[in-house]
């Protein structure tokens, strides 16, 4: 069980991570307290942390085309740093993929 969820864990810490480098100390909170979700065996908590997961891979997306356009405004480039992002956006998004198996709909008592 543990290796089917810890994409979703390693993206949930990673976007702990993204928010604490932007100094948003509350939303680190909340990144930390969703892993944890994943100990809870109840489906609202499934729901809870594909919720998040979701708005993680929209975050990712959202940070992309910020950092994208001041980067192309200055004259800098741009296009590896896309591609870390696209890649991060995509894996935050495959992660959800564990919500499909069997296995965790058991362990979340999900129907």
């Amino acid at each position: 069980m543990a290796l089917r969820l810890l994409p979703a864990a390693l993206a949930l810490l990673v976007l702990g991570a993204h928010f604490l480098r932007t100094g948003h100390l509350a939303l680190v909170a909340v990144a930390l307290a969703v892993v944890a979700l994943l100990f809870v065996r109840r489906p609202w908590a499934a729901r809870a942390v594909q919720g998040a997961l979701a708005l993680e891979a929209l975050e990712w997306l959202r940070t992309l085309t910020l950092l994208a356009s001041k980067r192309r405004a200055a004259g800098a480039p741009y296009l590896r740093m896309t591609l870390i992002l696209v890649g991060v956006a995509l894996a935050t998004a495959f992660s959800l993929l564990a919500f499909r198996s069997r296995a965790v709909k058991e362990h979340f008592r999900l129907r």
